[in-house]
């Protein structure tokens, strides 16, 4: 018998950034980690600067596959009367915490409670402002009831324990240290699937996989890029943040003392083997487009993975 080894298509994935953004990670832990070689898998990744530039790619037919948001999608990777397909889904929600600082906790105990107020987000146009406005209308609230104000994410902390904001979306590990610490509170958790479920009231996904309907990948090369994908998160689970950290990019890592708290956090973002059923998809199509001038022809189809995914 001949030791053939026969190399699956090679693939061009576009990528969300910054590159440090934890929805994203399995993607580079596939690549560095060796988890695609492993497959046959020749995989290309090429960085974007952001959702929208990585939905964009596959609207261009710029790659086979993306991997961005399914807001970015719906509102940049669908022209024409394309319809893209959610081939795995990664997060449930964009990973973050409105939290509250210590010293408002007794006075801010609701969302409703935040009428009036400043609230503290990384960016203008930040895939969680969407989710904010969502979560402020299930709370009684319209974005035009509260100030909400961009300060960069590193300023976060800083403007919500100093008063400048009374609270603010907050991405890990820094949202796990205050709380931690007791400096604040959570006053709405997006961070794990559970906790969006238990928010929004039903299962939604947020960041994910995508391809054109008229794909040119093949069952093969999905179920294997599946298959990369789940032992990517199962590596992630596992922790040895200085073995991983050794092999991916320097951008991925970002500041390397606070890789091991991001690397601990991240095990818990995640999908369980990136399934997301056709109502999780609608419910989150419906919440962004009630928040959002979607046009009329945006739409994204589910592709169920191969059975490598475990379905």
């Amino acid at each position: 018998m001949l030791g053939l080894i026969v190399l699956l298509q090679a693939l061009t994935l576009a990528i969300a950034g910054p590159p440090s953004s934890p929805e994203y990670l399995p993607i580079w832990v596939a690549a560095a980690d060796g988890h695609f070689d492993r497959q046959k898998l020749k995989v290309t990744v090429k960085p974007t600067r952001s959702e929208v530039g990585a939905a964009e790619a596959l609207a261009q037919s710029q790659a086979d596959l993306v991997a961005t948001s399914l807001e970015a999608m719906l509102r940049f990777g669908a022209r024409d009367a394309q319809n893209p397909r959610l081939f795995f889904g990664l997060t449930a929600a964009p990973p973050v915490a409105l939290l509250v600082a210590a010293n408002n906790a007794v006075t801010i105990t609701t969302v409703h409670d935040l009428a009036g107020l400043r609230i503290g987000i990384s960016a203008p146009g930040a895939a969680e402002h969407t989710w904010l406005n969502g979560i402020l209308a299930r709370g009684g609230l319209g974005a035009n009831q509260v100030n909400i104000v961009s300060v960069g994410e590193r300023g976060l902390p800083r403007a919500l324990l100093g008063g400048d904001v009374q609270a603010a979306f907050v991405h890990d590990p820094v949202a796990a240290r205050l709380v931690g610490e007791r400096l604040a509170t959570a006053l709405v958790d997006l961070r794990t699937p559970a906790d969006a479920e238990r928010v929004l009231g039903g299962a939604t996904v947020s960041a994910g996989v995508f391809l054109r309907a008229e794909r040119r990948v093949g069952e093969a090369e999905l179920a294997a890029f599946a298959k990369a994908l789940i032992a990517a998160q199962e590596r992630i689970a596992g922790g040895d943040p200085e073995g991983l950290a050794a092999k991916l990019p320097k951008s991925v890592v970002g500041i390397p003392d606070e890789f091991a708290a991001r690397l601990g956090q991240a095990k818990y973002l995640y999908l369980a083997k990136g399934r997301v059923t056709a109502n999780q998809l609608q419910a989150s199509e419906t919440f962004l487009k009630d928040q959002l001038p979607l046009p009329s022809r945006a739409r994204i189809q589910l592709l169920v993975p191969p059975r490598a995914a475990g379905r």
